[in-house]
């Protein structure tokens, strides 16, 4: 008898969950609240409700050959750094190849997943579900896999910002955010240097009188293109500097890559020089950014101490007037509101799950949560690494260790993390 899988999300984790489920002769079913597949990589004018929504020009950070599925290579005469179109033009290949979007039900928003009062024994689902016209509809399966990813809803911390209510000019989070053109000759300040913030910046100074980009931290900035014209991530994922890291002392490995990277771009120079080591967090790749500072185009700003009336001061004491737009590149909430509010609580963006995938609290291992990672890297092939295991779990093929075993983990990563902050 088939073990059917609920699959919550049709962006990319989800596709290659539907393709581990096809693969371990499981029987998924995918809901997708949307109308299409993508999720995050689909670029829509307007955007929807609790999902992230890129803006018209972006281009991924990781490599065609770094990001690509196993099983299923990104076509030769694709770019290494792709187009978000491009990359839906991939994920619809992938889904066709392997015949999953006949496994997904577009526009169907999952409202409640609860364990089934038999759970210890079964480990089955009550899964509810509404169509776009209202209707609700009612769904028992043997396991499922959510794959709804960070990007659900806008970080928007209005309170951190005092006098915003005054501001004369506009605001948005930069999911809002599309293209630069109705903001030539403005003078805009972007809140936030991760990837956003930083493509966000170096596309508006283009046309915008000037551009401030504010960071309480500073970032990490690379380049695409390393030594010899190839990606960078082919240079940061050889398997010398992985050995080197697993051998060699966190602080030192940091040490030695972060002057290699202040060789071309000393970032103490154009006050970003961050307050994180390299590895303990996401850093910025952006080719332009570095050229846009030191033309001026682009200044670099501390936090922002307080807003009044088209003028802010920054942290340093600095005044600028007449800003005409605030742009808050200032990330993602997750949630997982269709769960019982005890099963996964989530406290400071971070979720307790073992290996970032299991809940460890559960009698029977029949949920896992793909993708929900933030990696040095692409997210594909770790999403689809976690849904081969996952897949496996649920077949009885892969056991999961004691539930004192799986905390002491999450403890431990929890602790390594803290450390390296």
């Amino acid at each position: 008898m088939s073990r059917r899988v609920c699959v919550i999300g049709g962006g990319s984790s989800g596709l290659t969950s539907i393709k581990s489920c096809l693969d371990e002769g499981l029987e998924p079913t995918c809901f997708e609240s949307s109308d299409d597949i993508g999720g995050l990589w689909r670029f829509k004018e307007n955007p929807e409700a609790d999902r992230a929504s890129i803006y018209h020009s972006v281009i991924i950070n990781t490599s065609k050959e770094m990001m690509c599925f196993s099983d299923f290579p990104i076509p030769a005469h694709f770019p290494n750094y792709m187009h978000n179109s491009l990359i839906m033009d991939y994920f619809r290949m992938y889904a066709e190849h392997f015949q999953l979007t006949k496994h997904i039900r577009f526009q169907i928003r999952v409202l409640q997943v609860k364990p089934r009062p038999d759970f210890s024994r079964s480990g089955q689902w009550d899964v509810e579900t509404e169509n776009k016209k209202g209707e609700k509809e009612k769904h028992i399966f043997d396991a499922v896999m959510i794959c709804i990813g960070h990007h659900c809803h806008p970080n928007l911390p209005l309170h951190d910002f005092p006098g915003i209510d005054t501001f004369k000019g506009q605001y948005f989070h930069s999911r809002d955010y599309k293209t630069a053109e109705e903001w030539r000759g403005k003078r805009v300040v972007v809140i936030g240097i991760g990837n956003s913030g930083g493509d966000i910046a170096v596309e508006l100074s283009r046309v915008t009188k000037q551009v401030f980009l504010s960071t309480r931290r500073g970032a990490w900035i690379l380049n695409r293109v390393g030594q010899q014209g190839v990606p960078i991530d082919f240079e940061l994922n050889r398997r010398v500097l992985n050995m080197a890291k697993s051998v060699l002392p966190f602080g030192l490995v940091c040490r030695l890559r972060e002057n290699k990277i202040n060789q071309r771009f000393n970032h103490s120079l154009y006050s970003l020089q961050p307050k994180h080591r390299l590895f303990s967090q996401h850093p910025t790749v952006n080719d332009e950014l570095p050229n846009r500072i030191l033309s001026g185009t682009v200044q670099v700003k501390p936090n922002i101490r307080r807003l009044r009336g088209s003028s802010i001061e920054f942290d340093d004491g600095t005044v600028e007037d007449n800003i005409d737009l605030v742009v808050f590149a200032t990330g993602y909430n997750f949630s997982f509101p269709f769960l019982p509010s005890n099963m996964l609580p989530v406290s400071g963006n971070k979720a307790s799950l073992y290996k970032y995938m299991f809940p460890p609290g559960l009698e029977r291992p029949t949920l896992a949560v793909i993708g929900l990672v933030q990696p040095l890297g692409a997210i594909m092939p770790i999403s689809e690494m976690q849904a081969r295991w996952a897949t496996r779990v649920f077949k009885g093929l892969n056991k999961l260790p004691s539930m004192d075993c799986m905390l002491k983990d999450i403890k431990h990563k929890e602790e390594t993390i803290a450390k390296r902050a």
